[in-house]
């Protein structure tokens, strides 16, 4: 599925500039959902916290039981290879992914040392400024790890993402605000979230029911570094009703100001506002 443009592929230690099959109808990925992925941002001739990603699909991959085949600092390697052949000014969508190939004499186990990868590279543009969204609740919840792998980045999780964001659209909101198994707030359908209360910053603590995304984890870092007072705690869809400010974090955006919780309205605040700022400023020096 493409949704952008100027895709390239690397598949089978080379770059090709297409959208390129790349898996077979009896691979264990195909029929069996085994896959996972992870997504980067190349925007402004910058890769913020490339290495991070290439780390995490790693990690995915072994919560998936298929075994990684790329180092780390080899795939940061052949990222930036592909990147080249972009223009500074692109905005791309880097995504590293490996699928199972073979399965068990079971078939439903994916054989750990049978790992198909690719990296596929799509120009999306960064959303438009002054872009924010609106959230609904849904009656969907995040799974727990004794369901599903909620440890990973796995292509096996989105149709319940895809779930809770099409009923969120159907009444007319851009996203959902999901209940963890214990009925408390964890994400939504597609990012990481943030509260802003009396100029005190609070998201759900990690509670291994949703990924904690790296660009989460470095919107923290930063406004802790700024000075601001953030806790990572239990919260309820009553303290997003009482909320002053709220913001969505994610990799494809970055930073997403709400303006929305059903009949609660936001304004982008000074905190959200400030956030966005911390993080392009830390990514300019970061690279």
């Amino acid at each position: 599925m493409a949704t952008g443009t100027n895709i390239r592929t690397y598949f089978n230690g080379q770059w090709y500039e297409d959208n390129l099959p790349i898996m077979r109808a009896a691979d264990h990925g195909s029929w069996l959902g085994s896959t996972v992925f992870d997504g980067a941002r190349y925007v402004n001739g910058m890769a913020p916290d490339l290495d991070a990603h290439c780390a995490r699909v790693n990690r995915s991959a072994e919560a998936l039981m298929i075994t990684p085949t790329v180092a780390t600092q080899d795939m940061v390697g052949i990222i930036r290879e592909g990147l080249a052949t972009y223009p500074k000014e692109a905005a791309v969508y880097i995504r590293p992914m490996y699928w199972g190939l073979d399965g068990d004499p079971t078939a439903i186990v994916p054989l750990p040392d049978s790992t198909g990868f690719a990296i596929c590279l799509e120009e999306i543009p960064m959303p438009p400024e002054g872009a924010s969204t609106t959230l609904t609740r849904t009656r969907f919840r995040r799974p727990v790890l004794e369901s599903a792998v909620v440890n990973a980045k796995a292509g096996c999780l989105y149709p319940n993402n895809a779930r809770m964001l099409a009923e969120a659209r159907s009444k007319g909101f851009g996203n959902a605000l999901v209940a963890d198994a214990m009925g408390n707030v964890a994400e939504t359908a597609t990012a990481n979230v943030f509260m802003v209360k009396d100029g005190v910053v609070f998201t759900p603590i990690a509670n291994g029911t949703f990924l904690a995304g790296i660009t989460r984890a470095r919107h923290i870092a930063n406004l802790r570094a700024d000075g601001i007072e953030l806790h990572e705690t239990v919260l309820s869809f009553e303290d997003f009703h009482a909320a002053d400010e709220v913001f969505l974090s994610g990799n494809m955006s970055k930073l997403t100001p709400v303006t929305a919780f059903d009949d609660t309205r936001y304004p982008v605040g000074p905190i959200t506002t400030r956030a966005r700022a911390l993080y392009w400023d830390w990514a300019a020096t970061a690279g």
